[in-house]
């Protein structure tokens, strides 16, 4: 690892309760990693009875909906963007659920249930199929132990608290 602000070699040092910790010594500063952030979204119609759920380019898996927050963004804006970016459709309202740290791609996930208008798709890209599901199919067809089962059952749990 190098000083994002130097380019000097970083070396790990102790720093009283963080542990060990890159240490720039051109600069003589602690350099905490950054590591990027994205929104996952459990995107459902405004009657709350179906999910969106997609497969991306090149995956068998279903996911729900995800992009990375740009550097700038705020979530609430990444939220809109990425959703039309990826299916065309507009984000009416959305609602923060819970944040997860994503191993596979050393990032940071910040949950929402969003409500989307139930629109013909416009697959971006990224997108090989996305469609409209009821909840027990989304449940069936989401990967089993996976961050977006996880942000999925946390959205059912929330839609049934609403019912």
């Amino acid at each position: 690892m190098y000083c994002r602000d130097c380019g000097e070699k970083l070396a790990l040092r102790f720093l009283e309760q963080e542990g060990l910790v890159p240490y720039c010594p051109r600069c003589e500063k602690f350099k905490f990693p950054f590591f990027p952030v994205a929104v996952s979204m459990a995107v459902v119609n405004r009657a709350e009875n179906k999910i969106l759920l997609a497969k991306h380019v090149g995956d068998e898996d279903y996911k729900l909906f995800a992009g990375y927050i740009k550097k700038g963004e705020s979530a609430e804006k990444a939220i809109p963007r990425e959703l039309r970016e990826e299916t065309g459709l507009p984000a009416v309202k959305w609602r923060y659920l819970s944040s997860r740290y994503h191993d596979a791609k050393n990032l940071l996930m910040l949950g929402f249930l969003v409500t989307a208008e139930e629109k013909e798709i416009t697959r971006g890209e990224e997108i090989e199929e996305a469609h409209w599901c009821t909840p027990d199919e989304a449940r069936a067809l989401i990967k089993k132990d996976s961050t977006a089962e996880y942000f999925l059952n946390l959205a059912l749990a929330e839609l049934g608290k609403r019912k």
